[in-house]
């Protein structure tokens, strides 16, 4: 025998043998399975045939909840399966609460991790690395929120809570990143003069809210940002980070003792003081249409009118309502007479932002500029047959089996439930809101959706606003399966 020939059945002895190991393992591990307990079977996954055709299970959610001694209101649902926490704390302090002072909640929630007694920004950051948790912080027009995530072992979720605390409770306001945030916002506005989408949206906030809060934008404006001051800061916060001005939300590895000393820790650090009134609804607009003149390819369109608030009994026909009509991407309505069937758009959408006060339906698109009067023209067409009409019943369907298959992601991380129980608190929704609001999806008929888009919505009600040039236009394409041209270029936003 040579030595390659050796070789080579030396190899084939030693796959043999792998070979028959393997088939013993899988024999072993067969056995193994078929006298393993039968609980081994329910931690098995799922085939989609065995749901036939039913929703997938979404998890249930015990929701915990009580008042601290200063007031704010906690919701809390107990998460074992993860070794961490999730902290929300929701305040009712948006734009809304500018009170004259467009940018000026805004800037407060920015400044919050800027520096503490003792510690600046980046002693602050490197606090919260060290431990490996994550601070989180937002403004908006309704509220501002600040976030914390951590391990819930002792040794870490106490001294992130204490970091946490301070830097809610005990904020500096330093002057030098006053001025570096405010040099940031004025480099952002002369931005924006460069961007017709976004012109369009402060136009149209302005027309469809005029006098009201909701009109000036989150991050106020060149005339207002520079005047605002520290002592400004401090009085706001001083004002609306009040604990009785909170929602906290809490998800995560704690028992109801834990959290109840977690909630009261972060409570009494807060300003005292109690919630803030709620903002007035707004008076409705004057409708009609205005353009605004930007040299471009593309014209903007958006087309407005107030809609709902969060409690709206209506809030779920017109949700679904709208994922029928524009809300719920390809499939639309909006999406395939526009887009498919003509051509017109990469995309276009609608939706309700249901808020403390009535929010804004909107339908928003980009189109090519010698299109956009026929286009805006076929969309409110679109809109008005819709109301007419109704959605029919095998768009109900779908679209009623599209939101029972995506609605379990709404609970399918700690950060989602968190999120969940932050909108139930601060919008005072029941506590079985998420079970209620599919069961009232599931019972939904046509003749209901549509008479609830009807009473909310007036195509010859529209806030109208356009961005792009002043160009000669043409007729629409005919609708076809097979659109001849696609919009020129990409999105301009």
């Amino acid at each position: 025998m040579s030595e390659r020939n050796g070789l080579r059945y030396g190899l084939l002895a030693l796959a043999l043998l792998v070979l028959l190991a393997i088939l013993l393992l899988l024999v072993g591990r067969e056995d193994a399975l078929e006298s393993a307990p039968a609980a081994a079977d329910s931690a098995r996954l799922e085939s989609l045939a065995e749901l036939n055709g039913q929703a997938p299970t979404r998890r249930a959610l015990q929701i915990q909840t009580w008042q601290t001694a200063e007031g704010a209101k906690v919701l809390f649902v107990e998460a074992r399966e993860l070794p961490m926490f999730d902290l929300r704390l929701i305040f009712a302090a948006g734009s809304s609460q500018d009170d004259g002072v467009p940018g000026l909640a805004m800037l407060t929630n920015a400044m919050l991790n800027e520096g503490v007694p003792g510690k600046d920004a980046g002693a602050i950051a490197a606090g919260f690395e060290n431990l490996g948790a994550q601070f989180g912080n937002g403004s908006y027009r309704d509220m501002a929120v600040a976030s914390l995530r951590a391990l819930s072992a002792a040794e870490i979720r106490q001294p992130a809570l204490r970091l946490f605390a301070e830097v809610l409770g005990q904020p500096s306001f330093p002057e030098d990143a006053l001025m570096r945030i405010k040099n940031q916002l004025m480099a952002g506005f002369e931005y924006r003069k460069q961007d017709p989408g976004k012109l369009a949206s402060l136009e149209l906030f302005q027309r469809l809210y005029g006098a009201h809060p909701y009109a000036h934008p989150s991050d106020g404006t060149a005339e207002s940002i520079p005047a605002i001051d520290r002592a400004q800061l401090q009085a706001f916060h001083a004002r609306a980070y009040a604990a009785g001005n909170a929602v906290l939300a809490l998800v995560g590895d704690l028992s109801r003792s834990e959290a109840e000393a977690l909630a009261a820790e972060v409570s009494a650090a807060l300003p005292p003081g109690p919630a803030l009134a709620h903002i007035p609804q707004p008076e409705p607009p004057r409708g009609g249409a205005s353009h605004i003149d930007f040299p471009s390819q593309q014209t903007h369109l958006m087309l407005a009118q107030l809609g709902i608030d969060r409690r709206d009994p209506d809030y779920a026909a017109l949700y679904l309502g709208n994922q029928i009509f524009g809300g719920g991407g390809f499939g639309t309505r909006l999406m395939e007479e526009v887009r498919e069937k003509r051509g017109l758009t990469y995309g276009v959408y609608s939706g309700f932002s249901a808020m403390q006060a009535r929010g804004p339906f909107m339908i928003s698109l980009q189109t090519r500029a010698e299109l956009s009067a026929g286009t805006l023209q076929l969309v409110k067409g679109l809109l008005r047959d819709y109301l007419d009409q109704g959605p029919t019943q095998q768009e109900l369907d779908d679209a009623k089996r599209e939101l029972a298959g995506s609605f379990p992601l709404s609970t399918a991380s700690n950060g989602a439930i968190v999120g969940q129980l932050g909108t139930i608190g601060f919008y005072d929704l029941p506590l079985d809101h998420l079970e209620s609001f599919m069961a009232e999806i599931k019972a939904l008929s046509v003749e209901q959706v549509k008479a609830a888009m009807a009473r909310h919505l007036d195509p010859e009600a529209l806030v109208i606003v356009s961005a792009g040039p002043e160009v000669a236009q043409q007729a629409l394409p005919p609708p076809t399966g097979k659109p001849a041209e696609q919009p020129s270029g990409v999105p301009e936003h």
